[in-house]
């Protein structure tokens, strides 16, 4: 991922996205640079539009802010109450 955030910082500053600076970019924040890899990478941007994929994208921080939805309102349940009377006529009936 390093690699790509190096292209992408490369592109935002407005250079040329090279072996040399991104060597450079990844020097500087002490990675030690796969020049397999760089070349890798530059080969797969040839042909891409980079601020048209950034504005493509679904990465959540580029998602416009919405407020969050109201949380769900907790209805109480009423409990029904039995008096000593009603429990004893329950249980009279488990015994006939």
């Amino acid at each position: 991922m390093e690699y790509i955030y190096a292209a992408m910082l490369i592109h935002k500053a407005g250079k040329k996205i090279d072996e040399n600076t991104i060597t450079k970019v990844l020097e500087s924040v002490g990675i030690k640079p796969d020049n397999a890899r760089i070349r890798a990478l530059i080969s797969a941007l040839v042909d891409v539009d980079i601020d048209k994929v950034i504005k493509e994208s679904t990465i959540p921080s580029a998602a416009p802010v919405t407020t969050a939805p109201p949380a769900p309102t907790v209805e109480k349940k009423e409990e029904k109450k039995v008096d000593d009377s009603q429990a004893a006529a329950g249980l009279g009936a488990l015994f006939g």
